[in-house]
């Protein structure tokens, strides 16, 4: 927390983390140097996985063996190198600190093997005239071997460098600050990608040498200013169980021990996972893409307004990650993001030109970009706050290792997914259709994520109602079950109470959305009408109409007892149900009653097409949305239910969860 500090006639504001001390423009120069670091780490980190892929395909690799390379040895490293560092890192007591000499000590390595990748085929060309035997394999042969061997080298010393790095941040970023600094950490990491992309990578092929090197030079560089301006402070002695001597075994057994011995940690790293094994299938969007026949150039413009959207969006969510706690506002994202995969099963019964998906898609992405960028800039402060301090860096590997594993299953299972559909159809369809294309198996891209979202639903709650079993916003202090007292004391930071007047407008809003889509059902019927639709019209009045009536009237149950809960907690009483918070229900409030402005251009679409099957599928899956936009709702007043119930309290720190 901020403190005033008065020096003569001059006030100041000072900010703590642990024994260091920053005033505004001390926090002001803290963040630009580690966002420097991030800049030139995120440039490094770009360039070898943009590039390997092309020289490796330039060689004719089997993608067994890209996949190896690319995938598998730096996952393997993560799960094996990355606990023993983040171990010894967190045990590490010198004047220099405990994350700066891990920094230090693998530069010099990390450098080299960056120039090594780059020349690895003019490297592995002399070996062969040179290395006695080596001249009966092809060049390409050995080519490939020395981009494998370089990779190791690489990988191995980068897990010292991402040990380091990330969980300096923890060290020396003040906890009022950290979602703050996420956000920006992350618009500078999209920058970074961005210039790569848009300036350099065109040249992947023909200077990859120039950019091998020039990656090195500047993250070489861009480190050691890094590293001379950022200072960490004093950390605590070890306790005992950190001093004592144990054998390899027993420190396995220990570290296994004390990452997962509370349910809380065993399920913040299980979502993790999911999401890793998850990303592995979104990593096949631009083929679903392409099966939407879009070309690449408008899959070029839609990332690129996408990331645009992301960076913009991402200043303003870091700001609301503070005030509401990451763990609050990533537990309501991942709940209401349920209804995104959801809603875009249509796409394996609806085909439309490309040109006209571009846009229905791309607005629907953009309707969900502050949502996706609350939930990033969640991540990292997010651990901070819940992973004790004493061993941040083992808890951050011990949550790597699982998701590593996952994305390593998930790069066994998720290539065989895709092959399964398309064996199913090419066997089982022998009609024409959409469903006759080769890439149709593509459009499954969205039951995959819808599976991992629902499962990554499950654990994030239960990891919320845990927290708040824990002490929430007001009493949380890291488990520890090395501790006698079983926890680590950590500062708590306030967090906005929540607001009735704010609330109440996001009802409204909600109620924008039901009603609203009721509204534009009945609207419909005169345009369907008009255009001689009538099969249209009789599914209209048969379940559209009817269904749109019955989510209208849950929601108006629901808000109803929303407001009356409102009003108890007010009087001092105990609501019947959880009371949702006021600002998450506010982003969810707006982005849908945006959405109604897509299902109109749905609509006209629909019917410019006169095709009144897309007409009714449209409509359809906006009432599948807006009934788990009831479901998500009802789901989350369950999971607040004997919790938060101050309202209009400027901060949430004094209240008390009921245990």
């Amino acid at each position: 927390m901020p403190e005033a500090s008065t020096v003569g006639e001059e006030k100041r504001e000072l900010y703590h983390c642990g024994t260091l001390t920053y005033t505004k423009i001390g926090l002001v120069s803290l963040f630009i140097w580690l966002l420097w670091g991030d800049f030139c780490y995120t440039l490094m980190e770009t360039v070898v996985p943009s590039i390997i892929p092309l020289t490796l395909k330039g060689l004719s690799c089997p993608n067994w063996i890209m996949g190896m390379i690319i995938s598998t040895i730096p996952n393997f490293m993560s799960m094996t190198v990355a606990p023993y560092v983040s171990v010894k890192s967190d045990r590490c007591r010198t004047r220099w600190g405990r994350r700066i000499p891990f920094i230090a000590a693998s530069m010099p390595f990390l450098t080299v093997s960056l120039f090594l990748l780059g020349w690895s085929r003019e490297i592995a060309e002399w070996l062969r005239m040179t290395v006695p035997g080596l001249e009966a394999y092809a060049p390409a042969t050995v080519a490939i071997g020395m981009i494998g061997i370089f990779m190791l080298i690489f990988q191995f010393f980068n897990q010292f460098l991402n040990t380091g790095f990330w969980a300096l941040f923890n060290d020396v970023v003040p906890p009022t600050h950290l979602a703050r600094f996420a956000g920006a950490f992350r618009m500078v990491g999209t920058a970074a990608g961005a210039f790569y992309n848009y300036f350099l990578f065109r040249y992947a092929e023909s200077h990859s040498h120039e950019i091998f090197a020039g990656s090195a030079i500047l993250y070489t560089v861009g480190f050691l200013l890094l590293l001379s301006m950022v200072k960490e402070g004093k950390y605590p002695p070890l306790d005992e169980s950190q001093t004592r001597k144990v054998s390899r075994w027993q420190a396995t057994r220990e570290f296994f021990r004390e990452s997962f011995h509370e349910r809380l940690y065993q399920l913040i790293f299980a979502s993790g996972g999911v999401l890793a094994f998850a990303g592995v299938a979104w990593g096949f969007q631009v083929f679903f893409l392409l099966e939407m026949k879009m070309d690449l150039e408008q899959i070029g413009k839609y990332n690129a307004i996408l990331a645009v959207a992301a960076f913009i969006a991402t200043y303003f969510a870091a700001i609301f990650v503070d005030r509401w706690h990451p763990l609050r506002v990533y537990t309501y994202v991942v709940i209401f993001s349920l209804t995104g995969p959801m809603m875009n099963w249509v796409w394996l019964f609806i085909d439309l030109p490309g040109r006209i998906f571009f846009w229905l898609s791309l607005a629907a992405q953009l309707l969900y970009a502050f949502m996706n960028a609350l939930s990033a800039a969640c991540a990292m402060p997010m651990q901070m706050r819940l992973f004790p301090h004493s061993r941040y860096g083992q808890f951050g590997a011990a949550q790597g290792m699982i998701r590593s594993a996952c994305t390593i299953a998930a790069g066994m299972v998720v290539g065989g997914f895709y092959d399964l559909i398309q064996v199913i159809f090419a066997n089982c369809w022998h009609g024409g259709g959409i469903a006759a294309g080769a890439g149709y198996c593509y459009r499954f891209y969205f039951v995959w994520s819808s599976l991992a979202s629902l499962i990554n639903f499950v654990l994030i709650a239960w990891a919320y109602r845990r927290w708040n079993q824990l002490g929430g916003d007001a009493h949380f202090h890291p488990p520890a079950s090395w501790n006698k007292e079983g926890y680590e004391k950590v500062a708590v930071v306030a967090t906005t109470g929540y607001q009735s007047k704010w609330l109440n407008i996001a009802l409204l809003m909600m109620d924008g959305v039901m009603f609203g889509s009721l509204l534009l059902v009945a609207v419909m019927l005169a345009p369907l009408a008009w255009h001689g639709m009538y099969g249209a019209v009789r599914w209209f009045l048969i379940a559209v109409l009817p269904l749109s009536l019955v989510v209208a009237v849950i929601w108006f149950r629901m808000v109803r007892g929303i407001r009356r809960d409102v009003g108890r907690a007010k009087a001092g009483e105990l609501p019947v149900n959880g009371i949702p918070h006021h600002g998450m229900m506010m982003v969810f409030g707006s982005k849908f009653l945006l959405t109604i402005g897509l299902v109109i251009a749905q609509f006209l679409v629909a019917v410019r097409l006169e095709n009144e099957l897309y007409v009714v599928l449209f409509a359809l899956g906006n009432i599948v949305t807006n009934f788990l936009l009831l479901f998500c709702t009802w789901f989350v007043l369950k999971m607040e239910k004997g919790y938060a119930t101050k309202i209009d309290a400027a901060s949430l720190v004094a209240a008390a969860p009921e245990q």
